[in-house]
């Protein structure tokens, strides 16, 4: 992939020589292994892989969840090595959004109060954000489900409910970690065009961590393989 600037507008994401590793040096266990890459604004790019091959480790790292051994990174024009555990937070509030297998919704609150919790972080006035949060919900389908709790809904109106929180402050970068995993094939589709009109309708640059081949190539223009920790040769795909 092509070198580019840090101050290029038109890159979304550069990581140059990326390592991630636990314990001692002496005795270190490798997650990523000096990987550099690079991804264009608007550009929907899948990370392929099996299980423990690093993936889900580097989407954790785009998204300032944790922090690289090594390397450098940049992430919507900011130098995530840089910056403090509240400026992470923040660029997670106002700049990525990201989706989880596991859908991390609080079990004690309502649809609506699930999706109006990063409002309520950015300082937004409660009617802006009920409002704000009301539409994000209609727009997954969820007007009938405002208040209900997860436990009172299915796999799929969860991460519907997960979709709509982390698309609802517009970011320009969504991160999701294999946002279908626990769905059935349907639900899976529908959740993904969600994802995907999103992307298109506000330009915004996708990153998909996932296992199925086919997935990857009905949504994505490229797949970033790995293995091991380590990339592989990355794959232009022409999209379903």
């Amino acid at each position: 992939m092509a070198n580019a600037s840090s101050a290029d507008a038109s890159v979304a994401i550069r990581a140059v020589d990326l390592t991630k590793s636990y314990g001692s040096a002496a005795a270190a266990v490798f997650a990523l292994r000096s990987v550099t890459f690079e991804v264009r604004r608007g550009e929907r790019v899948a990370l392929l892989g099996k299980s423990g091959s690093g993936k889900s480790t580097l989407l954790n790292l785009l998204g300032g969840l944790d922090r690289p051994t090594s390397g450098t990174l940049h992430v919507g024009g900011q130098e995530l090595h840089r910056l403090s555990g509240k400026e992470l937070a923040r660029l997670r509030l106002a700049t990525v959004g990201m989706i989880f297998q596991s859908f991390n919704l609080i079990p004690s609150r309502t649809a609506l109060e699930n999706v109006e919790l990063p409002m309520i972080f950015d300082g937004r006035p409660p009617r802006q954000r009920r409002a704000e949060a009301r539409r994000a919900l209609e727009a997954v389908g969820l007007g009938a489900r405002l208040h209900h709790r997860p436990a009172q809904m299915s796999g799929g109106e969860n991460q519907r409910v997960a979709v709509a929180r982390s698309l609802v402050n517009r970011p320009e970068i969504v991160l999701a970690d294999e946002p279908t995993g626990n769905l059935d094939s349907t639900t899976a589709r529908e959740v993904i065009a969600l994802l995907l009109e999103h992307v298109e309708s506000h330009q915004a640059t996708f990153i998909l961590v996932t296992h199925d081949e086919e997935l990857a190539r009905s949504c994505t223009s490229r797949v970033v393989r790995l293995k091991d920790g380590q990339l592989q040769s990355p794959e232009n795909l022409t999209c379903a």
